[in-house]
């Protein structure tokens, strides 16, 4: 049995879908304490319980204190089994934070999984749908993971409401593990802005900013269609393609905030990427620890990337990950960054 801290490091969520993904793929069990007690409203929430949830229909486990606002959980995993799953945060709450918690243990069962999501699609805090549709399952199809991601419709705070559909198959091969060291040459940049329900002008007065902002041209900004009944909400993005990865940054319209310091906000995040020669921008690094880490510790290959940053919501995780694997993250601040290695122990 693990016994883990809850409130340690960054002291978030996340501690918690790690365990739970660790946990299925690799059959220890864990206890979980001190869970999210440094946030206002501390314990499980909705989104929380809803992994547990997902984490016990897939792998049959046996659980303690899967409860709103719990503050302890005790998760004994049984063998995960592929088949067709539907989980519904029931709220605004990111339902892409439950399909992460899944998705590594899945690529261990038997056969092909379809999942059916519903919740928040598009959430300050949690990867968006189009983070995890063009930067993150991109690397996981070079480890050798496949993964097809599907979007019905939009989900923003509060009404919440989105729809996904992910199918994905087993990794029959071992996970190949790769570097990503360089970018590679630029391929392309676009900023768009989704914002149903929302007075046009809105989009356009972020485009404007972004396109005199960054010098970028009329047609690299884009608006995109709005489905019947979607929001109200709103999200800027900015896509920035190259050769070895493709980068997604997202900022939130909200009440009281004007157009223009959405845009702002975004052009902040393009520049500081743009300034640095590191691969993966701040959200990427933390993200790809994990899949990254079980492709080492599978393949026994030692693995490294470049990032623009180290959050401490990215160390947390490298500390959860090192509990469940016999791996080991060493971090080397460069002049682009930080040089990450993961080694098995």
């Amino acid at each position: 049995m693990i016994d883990i801290d809850g409130s340690v490091g960054e002291g978030g969520g996340q501690i918690l879908r790690t365990a739970l993904a660790l946990s299925m793929c690799t059959g220890q069990a864990f206890t979980l304490t001190r869970i999210r007690a440094g946030r206002s409203k501390p314990g499980l929430l909705r989104q929380h319980l809803t992994c547990v949830q997902a984490a016990v229909a897939v792998s049959g486990a046996e659980v303690q204190g899967a409860e709103m606002h719990a503050q302890q959980l005790r998760f004994v995993p049984g063998a995960v089994r592929a088949g067709s799953y539907t989980f519904h945060v029931g709220t605004a709450g990111s339902c892409t934070l439950v399909l992460q918690t899944v998705w590594p243990a899945l690529l261990q069962a038997e056969g092909r999984s379809c999942l059916k999501l519903g919740g928040g699609t598009h959430n300050p805090m949690a990867p968006p749908f189009h983070f995890l549709a063009r930067s993150y399952a991109p690397l996981m199809r070079r480890l050798g993971a496949h993964v097809e991601l599907t979007l019905h419709r939009l989900g923003f705070y509060p009404a919440g409401g989105g729809d996904i559909d992910v199918t994905i198959w087993p990794c029959h091969d071992a996970l190949r593990p790769f570097n990503l060291i360089e970018r590679g040459p630029w391929v392309e940049s676009y900023a768009e802005c989704l914002a149903p329900a929302v007075p046009r002008t809105v989009a356009q007065r972020e485009l404007a900013h972004v396109e005199s902002a960054l010098g970028w041209h009329t047609h690299q900004l884009r608006t995109v269609a709005v489905r019947q009944n979607e929001g109200p909400g709103n999200a800027l993005l900015a896509t920035l393609v190259y050769d070895h990865v493709t980068e997604v940054f997202t900022q939130f319209g909200a009440k009281g905030l004007s157009a223009e310091h959405v845009a702002r906000e975004l052009v902040r995040e393009v520049r500081s990427y743009q300034r640095s020669q590191a691969v993966l921008g701040p959200h990427l690094a933390d993200q790809w620890a994990l899949p990254l880490a079980l492709a080492v510790w599978k393949s026994q290959r030692a693995a490294a990337y470049t990032c623009t940053d180290l959050t401490p919501h990215a160390t947390t995780n490298f500390a959860v990950i090192e509990r469940f694997l016999p791996v080991r993250f060493t971090t080397t601040s460069c002049d682009t960054g930080w040089y990450v290695e993961l080694a098995p122990c």
